[in-house]
């Protein structure tokens, strides 16, 4: 339904319930809307055109003599059409730049999911890039025993991961030294793809093969990048704690119900397979997108909303982020929150 297939009285009326039952999580009725917005309506024209709103699937009323509560797709209209994303004061961008940048604190994507945790006060979930897309920052060889090798490889975005190379070579620390600078030399700031394409041109030039320096550069390199590492894709969630108590099962559930689905939603954050494919839907479109109940086509988190993100070029998203709380959040803020974080992310990633 668009916003043109609703008439404006009807507008400002669903937008006053929605603020109202995201504030307060109780039906609202017509004498609520009359006293607390100014829409120059009485209480009985505001009732006929809730009890309008309500055929036309919008509001729902639980109980005979209580007021209205939005439905999904009264919230999805609220959402698509009549929510107002406020633009972040500058104190609040320079705090999320800030803490997001800061040195010595885990890595970007680890920073930005712990400040989203903090500041909409819902879990944060981030999809970290695939390590493949990530850029290498520096190669460096530590030699171990038995003729083994440990390869630290810092990536782009901070992380560090160690892989065992086995060799026959006898490389003393000057050797090493220089197969140190010659690699970072060529390599850094390529992909691992990229990377591994340039060892394979490099090696089949036939310059590099009799020179043995290079060649032991070079089959050095090719040992590291070439092993073939099953991941399971590294996703950060933080801030769980916050929807314990949150009410993401609906005021009309008993006590036991809303308990079992708190346990399923928590199963689900730690389930990351659901996580990546949810979030892969994000990356696959366009700007903010939001998810709510069912549309997640998650069980457990049909009493929530997902509020996410890509971030990366805009040609070629390397990840997602995204808040999950509660379906009464404060969607303008987390909206700005989460577009912001994304943007910084971008920005930081690129920069390293």
């Amino acid at each position: 339904m668009s916003g043109q297939e609703l008439n404006r009285r009807a507008q400002k009326i669903l937008h006053a319930i929605v603020a109202e039952y995201l504030d307060s999580g109780d039906a609202v009725g017509s004498r609520t809307i009359t006293r607390r917005h100014e829409l120059g309506l009485s209480p009985a024209t505001v009732r006929n055109v809730m009890a309008d709103l309500e055929d036309m699937g919008l509001l729902a009323q639980r109980h005979t003599s209580a007021g209205r509560v939005p439905t999904e797709s009264g919230m999805r209209f609220f959402i698509d059409a009549l929510v107002k994303v406020r633009g972040l004061h500058p104190r609040e961008k320079e705090e999320i730049r800030a803490r997001i940048s800061a040195p010595h604190s885990g890595d970007v994507v680890h920073r930005a999911s712990q400040l989203l945790a903090d500041l909409t006060q819902h879990a944060a979930v981030i999809v970290a890039p695939d390590p493949d897309s990530l850029r290498l920052g520096q190669l460096q060889f530590v030699p171990l025993r038995d003729g083994k090798l440990l390869a630290v490889l810092v990536t782009s975005d901070g992380r560090i991961e160690n892989r065992l190379v086995q060799t026959d070579m006898q490389l003393d620390g000057r050797r090493l030294e220089w197969i140190h600078n010659y690699l970072n030399q060529m390599l850094a700031g390529m992909t691992i793809e990229e990377v591994r394409d340039r060892l394979e041109r490099e090696l089949a030039d036939d310059q590099s093969r009799y020179d043995l320096a290079t060649a032991e550069a070079l089959t050095l390199g090719q040992k590291v990048f070439n092993e073939q590492i099953e991941r399971t894709a590294d996703v950060v969630v933080t801030g769980q704690a916050n929807l314990v108590g949150a009410d993401v099962a609906g005021d009309d559930r008993s006590a036991e119900v809303r308990l079992q689905q708190m346990r399923d939603l928590l199963r689900t954050l730690e389930d990351k397979t659901s996580l990546i494919r949810l979030l892969e839907r994000t990356r696959a479109s366009e700007g903010i997108q939001v998810f709510l109940g069912a549309e997640t086509a998650l069980g457990a988190l049909n009493g929530s909303s997902v509020v996410a993100m890509p971030y990366g070029p805009d040609e070629a998203p390397i990840g997602a982020i995204a808040v999950i709380g509660p379906m009464r959040m404060n969607y303008a803020k987390v909206m700005s929150v989460v577009d912001f974080t994304a943007e910084v992310v971008t920005e930081l990633l690129r920069e390293k």
